[in-house]
């Protein structure tokens, strides 16, 4: 995973709540599925504070709505 630490932790994960991640995630063996679900968590934790970011302007983006639109890099074609 490129320059990023990478930490080996044990932990006890109850045996009912590894089922339903590991169906979710896809994932067959413990480790991956309970490191892209603590992705997942931390994603869904951090989006209301982007999104509460971007909407009271707290962002540095060069360009408003209306000019990414009018730019059309994200238009279905």
């Amino acid at each position: 995973m490129g320059c990023v630490p990478q930490f080996r932790l044990v932990i006890e994960v109850d045996a009912n709540e590894l089922k339903p991640i590991w169906r979710i995630t896809g994932k067959k063996k413990k480790s991956p599925a309970i490191a892209q679900a603590l992705s997942e968590f931390l994603r869904q934790r951090q989006r209301p504070e982007f999104i509460a970011r971007v909407l009271t302007g707290g962002t540095d983006y060069a360009l408003t709505n209306d000019q990414l639109e009018a730019q059309d890099v994200y238009g279905a074609r």
